[in-house]
């Protein structure tokens, strides 16, 4: 049976993370939206009341909310963040990485499924306030709202929200292995093996 050359594979592992991540991401915020309609037009779903419910919301900023209004900078922050993981799968060392590799496939499915909304491209329309009513929405499809009354209101979030935040965590524990896996090899090497400090 042929084997999958190594550089391939990297591509290969990583659309097998991204294409589905984006996918799960747009067709549940499709949805939702076609269920309950724009925000504040029907009741949320609750799911695990008062934890966990369904409702809809727009959001102009970035990930939990942060910098409303600024949507058309964050599309192109997003850009650039897709070119700069293409260049970094395009070096070979990187794609021999399957938990780096993994992490940006979550993480370009996130800005994906952001970045489609903030294009414009569900083509919905503003309802309110009157100034706006008509004007395409540009903004952040959101629909997952947590809360522990009296602890915390989660700002509300959709799955490429949480492909963001679960793609930097394996990032961050990706680098860290890759750091402690060359120490490990050193000390597990004979005495007359190991390279001269």
């Amino acid at each position: 049976m042929a084997r999958t050359p190594p550089h391939r594979g990297g591509w290969l592992l990583f659309a097998a993370v991204a294409l589905p991540a984006v996918a799960a991401d747009l067709v549940s915020k499709a949805w939702i939206f076609d269920r309950l309609g724009m925000p504040g037009t029907a009741a949320p779903i609750q799911i695990l009341p008062p934890v966990l419910s369904l409702q809809t919301n727009l959001n102009e900023g970035a990930l939990f909310g942060m910098g409303q209004g600024w949507g058309a900078m964050f599309a192109g922050i997003s850009v650039l963040a897709i070119a700069g993981i293409v260049g970094m799968l395009a070096r070979g060392t990187m794609r021999a990485d399957r938990g780096l590799v993994t992490a940006l496939g979550l993480i370009t499915g996130g800005i994906l499924g952001n970045l489609y909304d903030r294009l414009g491209l569900p083509r919905l329309v503003w309802h309110a306030p009157a100034e706006r009513v008509g004007e395409r929405v540009m903004a952040v499809r959101d629909w997952i709202h947590f809360e522990l009354p009296g602890v915390i209101d989660w700002p509300i979030f959709n799955l490429a929200d949480c492909w963001l935040v679960i793609g930097a965590a394996f990032m961050v524990l990706a680098t860290l292995r890759g750091e402690t896996e060359p120490q490990a090899r050193h000390d597990a090497a004979p005495p007359d093996a190991r390279p001269a400090r």
